[in-house]
């Protein structure tokens, strides 16, 4: 098949969540989930053959469709596109440029995904290559061994992203884990619209059942968060240990990579939203949803970890920091890694931007609140120069570090 006659892949159930969006918010988010999908039809280099941000042949009839019914239930629609079902390209296969869309309306909305029910709310998983992992031991075995060893590193994504760009620019920290220092690593999807202590809960159970489950014995556990998945990462240690879980005894070491452990003064202004979402053109037409923010978004003004930060709050309006003070768990080795788009250490913009989400202070933990200051020790902390919130990901500064830290 010649590049110009290629499909995009439709999935029915990503249809029928739109659809659902649709009927919720009218044909203003119709539009814009249009938009979203018309980026992803869109083959680089081939000019557009509609008007920007529409669709044409079978989906841009669906699109037009829920314009006209918006008025009728939501179950209509539904209904419309399983009689559409047939003539729809089905694909499984992971799809980057799917994915990062799914992810960015996750962030953006997943506490509302999930509360309505829509197929597009994404379930936590364990993940290679894209593809879910059934934890249990003969489906793991199955999966990832003769790869499996008994390091195990699991990597958690940020806000409005997936565990696919962990990949970024031919550079990924888990693929150098194993490379180098002999890491089997997986990689957490979640819905990051919830809120971090909803996540960190279930990353508890997760990781409780991995461990159980792994096909040998694990040596060593470690867990990588990216901004939000740092977050997740602490609530997960403190809801694990109210548990009484196993899988800490194996945790030897945590690192936290542009981690907002007092927040992102940002948040509230929705330039989070814009930078994240600005990192993949397909993802781009959901800027407009930055000031919705979901629940996991204004967990990023303070850091909140657990329930009690949040529980009985306007989480919109309301500015003030209830967070419970939580320190770093003994016995653990918790590294931090920030960084600053200043020209000189100590400067304002170092000081207030950081990597340009999170302030320098925020990711070490420091915080005029003794009581809520991190300890982490001054070897157990890197400071890069000029490298941006999103490009930690792949920085080799960081890479070499994560290598001394956890050989």
């Amino acid at each position: 098949m010649r590049v110009s006659e290629r499909r995009a892949p439709i999935r029915v159930s990503d249809l029928r969540g739109a659809a659902r969006l649709a009927t919720d918010a009218t044909a203003g988010l119709t539009d814009l989930v249009e938009a979203m999908h018309e980026r992803i039809a869109r083959l680089p280099g081939i000019p557009a053959a509609t008007p920007p941000g529409r669709t044409r042949g079978i989906t841009g009839l669906v699109y037009k469709t829920i314009r006209g019914v918006t008025h009728v239930a939501g179950g209509s629609v539904d209904a419309l596109l399983g009689l559409l079902a047939p003539a729809l390209n089905v694909e499984n296969e992971p799809m980057p440029q799917r994915e990062a869309v799914i992810a960015a309306l996750n962030g953006t909305l997943g506490d509302h995904l999930l509360a309505t029910g829509n197929p597009l709310a994404t379930p936590m998983a364990l993940r290679r290559d894209g593809r879910t992992l059934v934890v249990e031991r003969a489906a793991l075995a199955a999966r990832v061994v003769p790869q499996a060893t008994g390091r195990v590193a699991v990597l958690i994504h940020g806000l409005c992203m997936n565990d696919l760009q962990w990949q970024r620019d031919g550079h990924d920290h888990g693929a150098l884990l194993a490379r180098e220092l002999g890491y089997t690593p997986l990689y957490l999807h979640y819905n990051s619209g919830l809120h971090v202590s909803v996540n960190g809960r279930a990353l508890a159970q997760q990781l409780e059942q991995l461990v159980d489950q792994w096909p040998q014995a694990v040596e060593r556990l470690v867990l990588v968060g990216h901004s939000m998945g740092g977050l997740l990462a602490r609530s997960a240690m403190h809801y694990g240990a109210q548990a009484g879980h196993h899988w800490l005894a194996h945790l030897s070491d945590v690192v936290f990579i542009g981690t907002p452990h007092h927040g992102a003064p940002l948040e509230r202004a929705g330039h989070w939203i814009d930078t994240v979402l600005g990192a993949t053109p397909y993802a781009a037409p959901l800027a407009r949803l930055g000031k919705l923010r979901s629940a996991g978004i204004t967990d990023l003004r303070h850091g909140n970890l657990v329930d009690e930060d949040w529980a009985g709050d306007d989480r919109i309006s309301n500015g003030a920091d209830r967070r419970q003070p939580l320190p770093l768990p003994a016995g653990v080795r918790c590294h931090a890694i920030a960084s600053s788009l200043g020209r000189k250490m100590g400067d304002l913009k170092e000081l207030v931007l950081g990597d340009g989400l999170v302030p320098l202070d925020s990711a070490l933990g420091r915080h005029r609140d003794a009581a809520r200051c991190l300890a982490f020790a001054p070897e157990r902390q890197w400071v890069g120069q000029g490298i941006g919130h999103l490009d930690l990901l792949k920085d080799v500064g960081v890479a070499a570090q994560l290598q001394r830290w956890l050989r």
